[in-house]
């Protein structure tokens, strides 16, 4: 049976372009299912989802949004419709993978819809903005994006080979065949700079047990790809050895995860352990970019594009209080050990971020405001010691045996 790409789009004022596109796929012998995200004009060529299904998913009727002619409404509403259609398309297994094309209004629609599909699914997105900022659009997923180089407007000289190219790539993408092995149980770690010691021994502790480990880099969208996977159930166990975007999200900085960190595992029931690493540093991008209103704290220049700016007692007793808070609705075993010697290499006693009081507000916090049940490991060790870190991934083997 042939395979099956999702071309999704608004087929009144993109009708041109999505009909080549369309051809262009199914010369290469796969199946296509168009999905019309348009609303005001007429469809170019009859869609296999019409934009009334796709508005309707979105909660609204289609004939309301084309009376009341508001573009800001009909985007919010074939954003969120195409994006449940889709997911119902895979759930059902309809389709191998997804396409689409557009420029800011379609980027947004299109991507909402790939944004929808799990990690692995083939995604691809030709759009105007892909040779800038695709964060919005991509988040945490794995949308390739390609780069249209002119407006998605008519099939012309450029445009055509554009599309030929998207085309292929997608084919190419939906046929590749993955190697098949032994699948092992997946564990999420959360790694920085300063604790990179601390998580390759622990990883190879649970590597030697049988566990694979994804290492994800505490740099805001890091861990909010690492929560996405944890509550898309692709992980058996959380090695959160490095929890300094929740520092970041407190004190202003460049790289927050968002005020969800720390939710998915507990939301989902997944076994999870918990150490401060690196909440007593806070990032910023160059010194020159750092608030006025922070000009007399403690800085350490990591690089010359990283500053890192000490943590206050204030500022780690509300860490304390949310993560506890956070922790409170874990549905799964969970721990939390502190290294009572430094929570970075910048926390030992000489270093420029050695702070005791400002450590222990947090500790404080946490214990005052952490369900009882709750073990909390206070071991007189610095973060990257082999021991914290060997007693890191012991812990969480037993939290799995257990769970």
């Amino acid at each position: 049976m042939n395979k099956t790409i999702a071309i999704v789009g608004a087929l009144d004022t993109k009708g041109q372009e999505y009909a080549f596109l369309k051809e262009e796929i199914e010369k290469r012998g796969f199946q296509t299912l168009v999905v019309d995200t348009g609303v005001l004009g007429s469809a170019y060529f009859e869609p296999d989802v019409p934009r009334s299904r796709v508005a309707e998913a979105g909660g609204s009727d289609l004939n309301q949004l084309i009376e009341r002619q508001d573009r800001g409404e009909a985007m919010a509403v074939m954003t969120k419709g195409v994006a449940e259609v889709t997911r119902e398309l895979y759930k059902n297994g309809q389709i191998d993978g997804i396409i689409s094309m557009g420029g800011g209004g379609g980027t947004v629609i299109g991507t909402s819809a790939m944004r929808a599909l799990p990690v692995g699914f083939p995604k691809l997105m030709v759009s105007t903005l892909a040779s800038g900022d695709t964060a919005p659009y991509v988040g945490t997923t794995d949308i390739t994006m390609m780069p249209s180089v002119v407006d998605v407007a008519g099939v012309n000289r450029i445009s055509r080979r554009i599309y030929t190219n998207a085309a292929g790539a997608i084919c190419g993408m939906v046929n590749a065949e993955l190697d098949e092995r032994e699948d092992k149980l997946l564990i999420a770690a959360s790694m920085f700079g300063n604790t990179t010691t601390a998580v390759d021994h622990a990883r190879e502790i649970m590597e030697a047990k049988g566990f694979e480990v994804l290492v994800f880099h505490a740099t805001g969208t890091g861990g909010q790809t690492m929560e996405a996977l944890i509550a898309d159930e692709y992980i058996a166990g959380v090695l959160d050895i490095t929890t300094t975007e929740w520092a970041d999200e407190i004190c202003g900085g460049v790289l927050s995860a968002g005020p969800h960190r720390l939710e998915a595992a507990a939301s989902t029931g997944i076994p999870q352990v918990v150490v401060p690493g690196c909440i007593d540093m806070c990032n910023f991008w160059a010194r020159d970019t750092v608030p006025e209103k922070y000009a007399e704290r403690t800085f350490y220049e990591w690089n010359p594009n990283i500053t890192l700016m000490r943590t206050t007692p204030e500022e780690n007793q509300r860490m304390g209080e949310i993560f506890a808070e956070k922790l409170n609705a874990a549905t799964a075993p969970v721990a939390v050990l502190i290294p009572l010697k430094g929570y970075s290499q910048l926390d030992l006693e000489g270093q420029p971020f050695y702070w005791p009081e400002a450590n222990q507000a947090f500790i404080n916090a946490l214990k005052s405001n952490l369900r009882p049940d709750i073990p909390v490991a206070e071991l007189d060790y610095d973060i990257n010691a082999p021991e914290f870190s060997s007693q890191v991934a012991e812990t969480l083997l037993a939290l799995l045996e257990t769970g």
